[in-house]
């Protein structure tokens, strides 16, 4: 493993600055907060940084907090404290549910929801030192290769799924991620915060290189909402999504007077249903319209050689997932 330089930062504003001046003077920088995916990362010599930023010791940024319409969420925030936090379990189930489904309790322990939502691919091409487009090249072998764990929305000309757990989720939660960069601070949705492959192949968001996510937020749920996640794996441990469904619907008795239906692990970016949740706004919801949600929720797939098996699990996941949550009290 390449030796590197730490260096810690007191607070948001002098991260991004020793990243400014690390980029500046020609080195290669990464931000480290909980550091379990950028370990594994240098380890394999995926990526070789001169200079580690650690955001270990920026204050108040792994805390849950009353915002003016709802919660800010630290992006420092272990994902163990984010499942079991009260507030969050009561009011916004699905990222607790989401947050408590990655990984491994060690990973938990440590791991953060800012690492959790920009962590890089999974894609054993990638992983493996591969040149594909995430790693700056210009191909992705999966197309051609063993993609039984791709894209089978949204890809092209890269066929990732994004990993995270907690971004279809907070996507549902129609949050807003803030930033904070050279030019100051920006706060976008999650549909401007991630980006398609045919945006940019090489990213999976639209960070840059001396960008910090500093804190997510979350607006106030409305009278009758409730929400849920639920994860298909291909083990029981240590492992991503093969298909998920973070689901956020407002009820008014058996009626569905909104809904958020959003996929992972069948797209680059957490992939949202507008046409499901189309389908279930103003009905009651019954096994029969589940049913129609669910043969909605996969038109317009385009699986590659090896996994179509997600087209049939995507269908049944969102049935089983709507009427799960419409049956609840």
């Amino acid at each position: 493993m390449k030796t590197f330089a730490h260096a810690g930062a007191r607070d948001v504003q002098q991260a991004v600055k020793l990243s400014q001046d690390a980029h500046q003077a020609g080195k290669a920088v990464s931000f480290a907060g909980g550091g379990s995916d950028l370990l594994g990362l240098v380890k394999e010599r995926i990526i070789r940084p001169d200079v580690i930023v650690s955001l270990r010791g920026l204050r108040n940024l792994d805390q849950v907090s009353a915002a003016s319409g709802g919660l800010t969420i630290g992006g420092q925030i272990t994902l163990d404290t984010l499942s079991r936090h009260q507030g969050i379990r009561q009011g916004y189930a699905v990222l607790a549910e989401a947050a408590g489904s990655v990984a491994t309790p060690q990973i938990r322990n440590v791991g953060t929801l800012a690492g959790n939502v920009a962590q890089r691919p999974w894609c054993w091409y990638y992983r493996n030192g591969f040149p594909c487009f995430k790693a700056g090249g210009n191909e992705c072998f999966s197309f051609a290769g063993e993609n039984q764990f791709h894209a089978i929305f949204g890809g092209g000309p890269s066929y990732i799924v994004h990993p995270s757990d907690t971004a279809p989720a907070l996507t549902a939660l129609d949050a807003t991620f803030r930033i904070v960069g050279p030019g100051g601070e920006r706060n976008l949705s999650a549909a401007d915060f991630f980006v398609l492959p045919r945006q940019n192949a090489s990213r999976e968001n639209v960070l840059g290189d001396d960008d910090v996510l500093v804190s997510i937020q979350v607006p106030n749920p409305r009278p009758g909402t409730r929400s849920t996640y639920h994860k298909v794996l291909d083990r029981e441990a240590w492992t991503h999504a093969v298909v998920s469904a973070a689901v956020v619907l407002e009820m008014d008795g058996g009626v569905c007077r909104r809904a958020r239906v959003v996929m992972g692990g069948v797209a680059p970016i957490p992939w949202r249903l507008p046409e499901v949740e189309r389908l279930l706004t103003g009905e009651r919801i019954t096994e029969t319209l589940a049913g129609r949600a669910g043969e909605v929720a996969v038109a317009g797939a385009r699986p590659l050689s090896k996994n179509a098996y997600k087209i049939p699990l995507t269908r049944a996941v969102i049935t089983r997932t709507v009427m799960d949550l419409a049956a609840r009290a």
